[in-house]
């Protein structure tokens, strides 16, 4: 099976952050203009069906894959949200239990497995810890951005600041200070979630609570413009696509 991600490039970084922004702001929008329960329901259909045909596909494929980690963004939105809203968890609780959760997938994924590198996903088995990676992970930083801005009394703006001096530094310290590759990685992974909502909740929130007040089906939608650009750049350079691998 070839490999079903792509290369690690500034452009993976670039949508990366602007999914997870447009998930915060678009599930934002739908549990505020339709019943929160059919949101959540039609939020949970669509990224199985977006997890189908990813697994579906015998390679990576931009829209397939981005489609996909969208659909997580919007739907992990939902979940995070909703243990804090409506089961009423403190956000310290529901970041530690995905914290804890994400540590999970890891140590099974790596005892049965042997890597967690993602220039390894080249069987069904990698494919699924991958993806199973990413949902607790996007759970994880939803929960954790919320706490900073909301428990922690930073501010989306703050919030938004302060993660991204957290994203750099796994960057800058695998680069020239010799970190772990796919430690950094994956810390930034985590990372560009309460990244990308930070800011996105900052331009969506109205004022009285942090924001500016724009109107998130603005946000969303423009978002959702920059990240069809930049798909559809990647799909026609294809400059996104690893080396064929072998499964081990």
């Amino acid at each position: 099976m070839l490999s079903k991600v792509p290369e690690i490039t500034v452009y993976f970084w670039i949508v990366k952050v602007l999914t997870t922004a447009m998930g915060e702001a678009f599930s934002d929008y739908l549990v505020y203009h339709i019943n929160p329960y059919l949101a959540v329901v039609s939020g949970g259909l669509a990224l199985a069906i977006a997890l189908v045909i990813q697994f579906t596909a015998r390679r990576y494929v931009a829209w397939i894959y981005w489609l996909t980690v969208t659909m997580v963004a919007v739907f992990g939105t939902m979940v995070a949200d909703a243990s804090h809203i409506v089961l009423g968890i403190p956000y310290a609780v529901t970041s530690m239990t995905f914290a804890i959760a994400l540590a999970i997938v890891f140590v099974v994924w790596y005892r049965l497995e042997g890597t967690l590198s993602i220039h390894s996903i080249s069987t069904r088995r990698r494919e699924f810890f991958y993806w199973a990676t990413v949902m607790a992970a996007f759970a994880l930083g939803t929960a954790t951005g919320d706490m900073t801005a909301t428990t922690l009394h930073l501010g989306y703006l703050a919030s938004g600041v302060m993660f991204a001096f957290l994203f750099a530094v796994p960057l800058v310290g695998g680069r020239y200070w010799g970190w772990n590759e796919i430690f950094s990685f994956w810390f930034a992974y985590v990372v560009t979630r309460p990244l990308g909502a930070s800011f996105a909740d900052w331009f969506g929130m109205p004022p009285i609570v942090g924001g500016l007040g724009i109107s998130r089906a603005l946000v969303s939608g423009v978002l959702t413009l920059f990240i069809a650009a930049f798909v559809a750049y990647l799909s026609v350079r294809r400059n996104d696509i690893q080396d064929e691998v072998a499964a081990d």
